[in-house]
Parts: structure tokens; sequence; C-alpha cells
């Protein structure tokens, strides 16, 4: 991990783009152990969780995991998201946070010199080339380890670093147990990836 440790250092996470990397690999994100991971490495200043929430449901699977990160650690930032039906008559949801989180990490640049951006998400290629104008260092962590890579490659060729969720996940994952799944709070999934508008998908 290319991090000085006399820096500060911010994470932002996309949750539902970093919950359909990890399923994409077979890991769950251990999020004590990432908080950990980056505190041994640098001054870590806050960690932000993004995610949409579906307003209908009076029990989402995510719930357990905002409210186990809200209390560990970790600033969550929640939107309602949206339903709509499209052409073919599929119920589809939509909760796409690049705005939130870009402000945020604008707003904050003053006070960090390291951006550690869970997501493979091209939109957020301008929010990179716009933190490093302002002097900031940018890690993305996204994957390459599988079939169809799950960053696009704008946003990992304008980062100053790439970290492989896959060769993290040796110290802050663990296997996910597919016969079998665990009820953790802190593996609870996100808006499941498949139900969500193709224009919020990985580009």
């Amino acid at each position: 991990m290319a991090i000085d440790p006399r820096e500060k250092v911010v994470i932002f996470i996309d949750g539902a783009n970093l919950y359909a990397t990890s399923k994409a690999i077979g890991i769950d994100i251990d999020y004590r152990r990432l908080l950990a991971e980056f505190s041994s490495k640098a001054y870590l200043l806050r960690a932000y969780y993004y995610t949409a929430l579906v307003e209908d449901q009076e029990y989402s699977s995510i719930r357990p995991l905002i409210d186990w990160l809200d209390y560990n650690g970790f600033t969550v930032v929640t939107k309602p998201a949206k339903e709509f039906t499209d052409s073919s008559g599929r119920r589809k949801i939509k909760g796409n946070m690049d705005i939130e989180l870009t402000v945020d990490a604008l707003e904050m640049s003053p006070f960090f010199d390291h951006f550690v951006l869970f997501s493979g998400d091209g939109d957020f290629t301008a929010l990179v080339a716009a933190l490093q104008r302002k002097g900031k260092r940018v890690t993305v962590a996204s994957t390459l380890s599988t079939p169809t890579p799950m960053i696009a490659d704008d946003l990992r060729r304008q980062a100053d670093f790439f970290l492989d969720v896959a060769e993290l996940a040796k110290t802050v994952g663990r296997a996910v147990d597919r016969s079998n799944p665990p009820v953790d709070h802190r593996s609870a999934a996100p808006v499941d990836r498949t139900t969500v508008a193709a224009d919020d998908k990985v580009k």
C-alpha cells in the first residue's frame, strides 16, 4: 500500500460498488480490519461509507451493516433509492451516490493529503483529477482479478495508485460460505447491483 505514514488519509467507500466487487471475488470485507489496516499505515482522518436505501422496505438487509458502521468509526451517508419500472416492465432500483461523495471529497480536500476511493466507477475520474490538481495523492481500490475488470480503465489510469481489493482481502477479507451464508451485521449486503439501473453500474 503506497501510503506515507506522515500523510493524513481519508477513505471514501462507494458502498454498492464495493459490494459488487467483493461479491465478484467471493469475499466479505471485515470493516473493523479495514480501519485497522489503514490506521496502522498513516493518520486515518475519516472513513466515509455511501449507500442508497430503499424507502418502502421495513427491513433492509443493509440496515444492520449501516448501524454497525455508524457506531464503529465510519461516517455513513445515505439517501433514498428511487424505484421505477423499465421499458420491459421490470422493477428497477436507482441509487447513485456519486454527487454526494464528490461534493464531500472536494469540501474536505483542505484537510487531507491522501484520498483512498473504494470504487471502480469511471464517473469518479474527474473527481480524482480535481483532487490531484489540489496537490492530493489518490489511491483507487477495486479489482482486476475478475474476468471482466470491475474498474474503468480511465479511472485506473488517472489515479496515482491502484489497490486491488483481492490483494487487500488477504488482510481485511474473509471467504464467503456460499452453502450456508453467515448472518453477520458486518457482511449485510447493500442493494444488489443486479437490480440497480444500468446507468448506475460500473462505467
